[in-house]
């Protein structure tokens, strides 16, 4: 079910990266913003595909500005995948850890705002989950698509790739 759901949300936003008229992502004024009150979705299956729920749950989910003052991280995914609810748990475990630092975007695929789908045209790697990190300057960072670690919980890759986004920026 979940390689049909990615495989679907692959073929939708094909047309959407597509576009000739895809704005660049928007950038924010220097402050808080982006998605907020981060938490995951209740029942999520972290070891098949039967989760129908999106695995992040918070406030301004639908955010799509680039932090101008921090690093902005952000994260693409789909409901259906095992693979995509344990990389959210490690992206939620980091937003409690830099929510005051960093800038945090959250993408359902399956439903993007029109202020995300610039983000999706330049930053989605075509498979889910896929995350991106920019410096304050919109430089990428890292820009993938896969787990990060190999065990559950496990968000020290995370952690890492935030620290070289906010080292680059001294």
């Amino acid at each position: 079910m979940a390689f049909l759901s990615a495989i679907l949300a692959s073929l939708s936003l094909a047309g959407l990266a597509s576009e000739r008229s895809a704005p660049a992502p928007a950038v924010a004024p220097p402050g808080g913003g982006g998605a907020t009150n981060l938490t995951l979705a209740p029942g999520l299956s972290f070891t098949d595909d039967s989760s129908g729920n999106f695995p992040i749950r918070g406030d301004s989910l639908r955010e799509g500005k680039i932090a101008s003052d921090r690093p902005t991280a952000i994260f693409f995914g789909t409901a259906h995948c095992w693979n995509t609810n344990r990389e959210a748990e490690r992206f939620v475990a980091l937003y409690r850890k830099a929510k005051d630092t960093a800038r945090f975007l959250v993408v359902d695929l399956d439903d993007p705002s029109l202020e995300q789908r610039a983000l999706v045209s330049q930053f989605y790697r075509g498979a889910i989950p896929t995350l991106a990190f920019l410096d304050r300057r919109g430089r990428v960072i890292y820009n993938r698509a896969g787990e990060t670690a190999r065990e559950r919980g496990d968000s020290s890759a995370l952690e890492e790739i935030l620290r070289r986004a906010e080292d680059r920026d001294r």
